[in-house]
């Protein structure tokens, strides 16, 4: 693997590249940034609208969305003057979902543990200052947050995203803060004094949890997990009601259940040659770790043991490629 294709698999980011000394192409990242505005495929959005989202110059806005349109991935709608996104976008999604094989075993996963916890359980992936729900599993019953597939949860407030960040090596992480600080500062007001407790809480528990910080009446758990497939980490996360689930009761109660889904997931991540979106996996059977009843024990070492196999836990993956 070259020098670069090395300094590439941290996290799927460079850490000069989040500090903008980098060397990526700015209007290829800006057109990424203006069809991230359009949270669904009914969203429909002005230049001005995409310019206060974005956080570039209007004229900048205009000169993308056009296109943009020219290519299929927005369409504009003149009677509203606003844009959606076109028909190439959704193309290219709808391909890239097709095979759910890997993902229908996760989402099982998620729906056995919803099933026992009132809350929803997600399985999200990042996307710069976000996180993007490709799973998630709510009981009939369940109350507090309901979020589904497709959502984008903010990266600075919810449990997934600290997680996330305190996963990171250090200096992805600490550049991705000095990114936030510059684009997003309200975010990072929110996730830089928590960084330390949670990059600890991860090493001593395997997990992060975050009260009150979304909404004072939610209550969230994060487990990071490698995915070998996009070299980055994902985040297995639930919500809770905080009147339903203090702090003292995450730890006790839903850490051993979030932990437990975190090896399954794991395995099933490295267990196939296969993608989260691509139906072009191995035939060979996905290992199905045999937990029982057992509740998964974190070591002084905090190597998490599953039945079946053990995934390398966040904290002991090599600091080469960005893990830790």
């Amino acid at each position: 693997m070259g020098r670069r294709s090395e300094r590439l698999s941290k996290q799927g980011m460079l850490a000069s590249d989040l500090a903008g000394e980098g060397d990526v192409i700015q209007v290829v990242s800006r057109a990424f940034d203006v069809l991230r505005c359009f949270e669904g495929h009914e969203a429909r959005l002005g230049n001005l609208e995409i310019s206060n989202r974005c956080g570039l110059p209007r004229s900048t806005v205009s000169r993308l969305t056009h296109t943009l349109t020219r290519m299929g991935q927005l369409v504009y709608l003149p009677r509203d003057q606003k844009y959606r996104i076109g028909p190439s976008a959704v193309a290219m999604s709808t391909s890239m979902m097709r095979g759910l094989q890997l993902r229908n075993l996760i989402r099982q996963r998620l729906q056995d543990v919803a099933e026992q916890l009132p809350g929803t359980v997600g399985f999200v992936i990042p996307d710069r200052f976000h996180l993007v729900y490709l799973e998630h599993g709510r009981a009939a019953n369940a109350l507090g947050l309901h979020e589904g597939t497709g959502s984008r949860i903010a990266m600075a407030s919810t449990a997934a995203g600290h997680a996330y960040t305190a996963a990171l090596d250090a200096d992805v992480g600490d550049a991705l803060l000095a990114e936030m600080e510059r684009e997003i500062p309200e975010g990072a007001k929110l996730l830089r004094p928590r960084i330390e407790d949670n990059r600890r809480s991860l090493r001593e528990h395997g997990y992060v949890v975050v009260c009150g910080l979304w909404s004072p009446h939610i209550n969230g758990l994060a487990v990071p997990v490698w995915s070998p497939q996009y070299q980055t980490f994902v985040v297995v996360t639930i919500g809770l009601l905080s009147a339903m689930y203090d702090e003292a009761r995450l730890h006790k109660e839903v850490a051993p259940r979030l932990l437990e889904l975190s090896v399954a997931v794991g395995a099933l991540l490295e267990g196939t040659d296969g993608d989260i979106f691509s139906n072009r996996m191995e035939s060979k059977p996905l290992p199905v770790p045999t937990h029982n009843n057992k509740i998964v024990k974190t070591e002084d070492t905090n190597e998490l043991e599953a039945g079946a196999r053990r995934p390398r836990a966040a904290r002991s993956l090599r600091t080469r490629d960005g893990r830790r």
